[in-house]
């Protein structure tokens, strides 16, 4: 992880003078404030600032509900029930802010989730840092035969070593020419914002990103889940950790009925609802293609 001088003195001086605050705090996320987390080998996410906390999902709910709701309902059945029943509202009360570290080809699949807030490093103004994702040798994969977004089995021997070498020698000849277009020694030197095409996709990027819970929740059910690209699943997982001690009811709650549930067609609620009478349901008698059906086998362990 690569943390600059500065920032860690700027994190430094955080932690070291808290403030005493009226408005709500969450203890579980408090403890997170300004630690850098690390992902892969150079990125981070830490947490920036936050807003409100489990009781502040309640407390907006019950204005729409009214005061009776109290009665009927501890806070975290209601808040099962408002992630159960897809409302979305309640969890727009909290919001995260987090800086990220992170290669731009990560940042590119990150950025399509277009209901967050985004200041990104500016390589217009600024040079950008000789760092570079290198995969550990565990995560170089082959294409995968049955799909064509995901990998299949890792590179061995040879291969990978070469694989290896290519990805480094590429990334750095690539800044080398960058470093060579900026050079002012007897040379004008090309703009910084032309200079930056030349450089490769697993170069380091660094965000701001400000997201309301509900988004983040959206994020985290796509880019947590164990189909994700890796480089961008550890991310997802290292905000899962920060996300789960800061609103630990809602965080159960979305494990529960996102993370770890799965959403049916009517042909595969169809066919367990046969399988259930005792029927013997196949892929031609579902009425599912060849590839519905193998996710849904996939999914009743058939």
């Amino acid at each position: 992880m690569s943390i600059t001088p500065e920032q860690q003195s700027e994190i430094d001086a955080a932690r070291a003078a808290p403030s005493r605050t009226l408005r709500a705090t969450a203890p579980g996320m408090e403890q997170h404030l300004y630690k850098a987390v690390p992902v892969l080998d150079h990125g981070f996410v830490r947490v920036v600032d936050y807003m409100g906390d489990d009781a502040a999902i309640v407390q907006a709910a019950r204005v729409s509900y009214g005061q009776g709701t109290k009665k009927a309902r501890d806070d975290a059945g209601l808040i099962r029930y408002l992630m159960r029943h897809w409302h979305s509202t309640p969890f727009e009360m909290c919001e995260l802010k987090l800086h990220v570290k992170l290669p731009v080809f990560v940042a590119r699949q990150w950025i399509r989730h277009r209901t967050a807030n985004v200041n990104e490093y500016s390589a217009r103004y600024s040079i950008l840092d000789r760092e570079f994702y290198i995969p550990a040798p565990e995560q170089l994969a082959a294409q995968s035969t049955v799909n064509n977004q995901g990998r299949g089995a890792v590179l061995e021997g040879a291969e990978a070593a070469q694989v290896l070498e290519m990805l480094k020698s590429d990334a750095n000849r690539s800044y080398d020419h960058y470093e060579a277009m900026l050079s002012q020694d007897g040379q004008q030197g090309l703009a910084r914002e032309l200079a930056r095409m030349n450089l490769p996709a697993n170069i380091y990027t660094q965000w701001y990103w400000k997201v309301d819970l509900h988004n983040l929740f959206h994020f985290l059910r796509l880019r947590a889940d164990a189909h994700a690209q890796y480089e961008i699943r550890v991310y997802a997982e290292a905000i899962c950790a920060m996300v789960a001690d800061w609103v630990p009811a809602a965080y159960a709650a979305f494990e529960d009925y996102r993370l770890e549930a799965a959403q049916l067609s009517g042909r595969g609620l169809d066919a367990v609802r046969r399988m259930l009478r005792g029927e013997e349901v196949t892929q031609e008698s579902s009425g599912m293609s060849k590839g519905e059906w193998r996710e849904f086998a996939a999914l009743m362990q058939l």
